[in-house]
């Protein structure tokens, strides 16, 4: 016999099968998910966000519901996103003189320097990431750091949402490796598969994924 879990997702009590991820077990739920899946057909990756407590836990954790694994009596809420009152607007045109990149984070982004290292960030994070020394470096001009610290970054907006300032620390983050992978070369393989599809010599079969589609 398989051994029975249960956990609690957004107050109801599903059955869960064992190495499953919250995700999964959502998806088998009674109801029709209509929001939270990201890639997995609508949204995008890292809107599948949640808060995790874990059976005999005080404390909630940010976690990605894709891939984390469901453990008995955890409790789940998914997290709707919220759309701050300002966006920031640039255009990826803009970012191709390295010279000017500093000076257009700076009046992109002016939050930037009003950060109060509250460490908000960092516990929203799902992924680790050390966002608020990335915000650090980022005011210091130390660009290159500041894009390595964020590339893990999937955009999922929590530290957005816990930022007091009003940041928006992943949008920093996106703004330094759009400038990056503008400014620098791009991978060898990657220009060699281009090159060879452009040829016809890499041929790219999309059958497969209509038939799963359709099926």
């Amino acid at each position: 016999m398989s051994e029975t879990i249960r956990i609690s997702i957004d107050g109801k009590v599903m059955a869960a099968q064992p190495g499953d991820s919250i995700l999964q077990t959502r998806l088998h739920g009674p109801d029709a998910v209509t929001a939270n899946i990201g890639c997995m057909g609508q949204g995008v990756c890292g809107s599948c966000r949640c808060l995790v407590r874990k059976a005999g836990e005080r404390d909630t954790v940010s976690r990605l519901a894709c891939e984390t694994v469901v453990e008995d009596g955890m409790q789940v809420s998914f997290i709707d996103y919220y759309q701050p009152d300002h966006v920031h607007h640039y255009r990826p045109h803009d970012l191709r003189d390295g010279w000017q990149t500093l000076p257009q984070l700076q009046q992109t982004f002016p939050e930037t320097a009003h950060c109060r290292h509250c460490g908000g960030c960092d516990r929203a994070c799902p992924r680790g990431i050390p966002v608020q020394q990335g915000i650090a470096l980022a005011s210091r001009g130390e660009l290159p750091a500041a894009a390595a610290l964020f590339d893990p970054c999937i955009m999922c907006n929590l530290c957005t949402l816990a930022c007091p300032e009003n940041i928006r620390p992943n949008h920093v983050g996106l703004y330094l490796r759009r400038a990056q992978a503008i400014q620098n070369l791009r991978p060898g393989e990657l220009l060699r598969r281009l090159d060879q599809q452009a040829r016809g010599q890499l041929a790219i079969d999309t059958t497969a994924y209509q038939a799963r589609s359709s099926s």
